[in-house]
């Protein structure tokens, strides 16, 4: 077993920390795209414009596009943590299966130093670790999603918890979560395996086209082209599937701002491409492309760059210590 595999095999509470900071970092700087998601989600309007010029006219616009930053921080930053930390305990098991995993050939042209698994493997990897955070971050999402949305006057996060309590007692804290886990467990499933996927073929579209032959290259691939593909990894793959479960998310922001209205995931469905149209299943999805892309890109790169230095720090200091 190599020493550079050390990280991944043995510190889940590295995993855990590094995807606390990376999932944080995303859900801050990009909240304003969540937010506006949500108000266009919620009442069918279609229009981003609206929404900009309404959140706009509050008397501290600033402060407005960020409303909701703290709830989605922490459900981003700890559903990252637990989501990571989950994902690299699954994926280490997993190389202990034969069929689950795939032999590496070239490590130096690789831009990351997670296990290289199967597709199949790395499906079900990211389904199941995406299904579990998302269960235990349920209440904290739909606490978000009522704080965003101007059909509740919350001024807290914890008056919005008092009133959800109050009025639909524990099961309210996990309204719509069919809906998002039929949407988040094959989203992360197919982004795990879209992701190493693009990072494949990012690797070796740069070395096929270095002018000189790979055989003359001495170090392995440097941290700002590993962190490169890895963004640009992320960011394809976070597009791509997003575009195919934007219509569970805009069934779960209904279910969980207007639970007396829509019951659950099939009725809301229907009564959404009844009432508006199949649009309507489509709510937010540039937004939700765009904020889904850059918080991909942004949390695995900073993942995996954390992990790499990491690794490279153990590395040098079991080799000093051999010395």
């Amino acid at each position: 077993m190599s020493q550079k595999s050390g990280v991944s095999k043995s510190s889940s509470t590295f995993h855990f920390v590094a995807g606390l900071g990376s999932g944080t970092f995303g859900a801050v700087l990009l909240q304003p795209f969540d937010l506006l998601k949500t108000r266009v989600q919620q009442s069918g309007s279609h229009s981003i414009r609206a929404a900009v010029k309404e959140i706009a006219r509050s008397p501290n616009a600033v402060t407005a596009f960020w409303r909701g930053t703290i709830p989605s921080a922490l459900r981003t930053g700890v559903g990252s943590a637990i989501y990571f930390t989950t994902l690299n305990v699954i994926r280490q098991r997993a190389t202990a299966l034969p069929f689950a995993t795939v032999p590496v050939t070239d490590p130096l042209r690789s831009s990351s130093s997670l296990p290289k698994l199967s597709n199949t493997a790395n499906l079900v990897a990211g389904a199941f670790a995406r299904a579990f955070a998302g269960f235990i971050l349920m209440p904290l999402t739909v606490i978000k999603v009522r704080y965003e949305s101007n059909l509740y006057s919350y001024k807290s996060i914890a008056g919005a918890a008092k009133d959800i309590y109050r009025t639909e007692r524990i099961p309210g804290f996990f309204a719509g979560f069919g809906a998002t886990a039929i949407r988040d467990a094959p989203y992360a499933g197919l982004y795990v395996l879209s992701y190493e996927q693009f990072k494949k073929r990012l690797s070796s579209w740069h070395f096929q086209s270095l002018p000189i032959p790979y055989e003359q290259i001495s170090a392995g691939m440097g941290g700002s082209l590993s962190a490169t593909i890895n963004f640009s990894s992320g960011a394809l793959a976070g597009a791509t599937c997003s575009f195919i479960s934007n219509p569970f998310d805009a069934v779960k922001t209904r279910i969980q701002l207007q639970p007396r209205e829509y019951r659950n995931m099939i009725q809301a469905c229907r009564k959404m491409v009844t009432e508006e149209g199949m649009r309507s299943l489509y709510d937010g999805l540039t937004l939700r492309m765009a904020r889904k892309a850059m918080s991909s890109a942004l949390a695995w790169m900073v993942y995996e760059e954390l992990i790499r230095r990491a690794e490279s720090t153990l590395h040098r200091r079991n080799t000093k210590g051999h010395v």
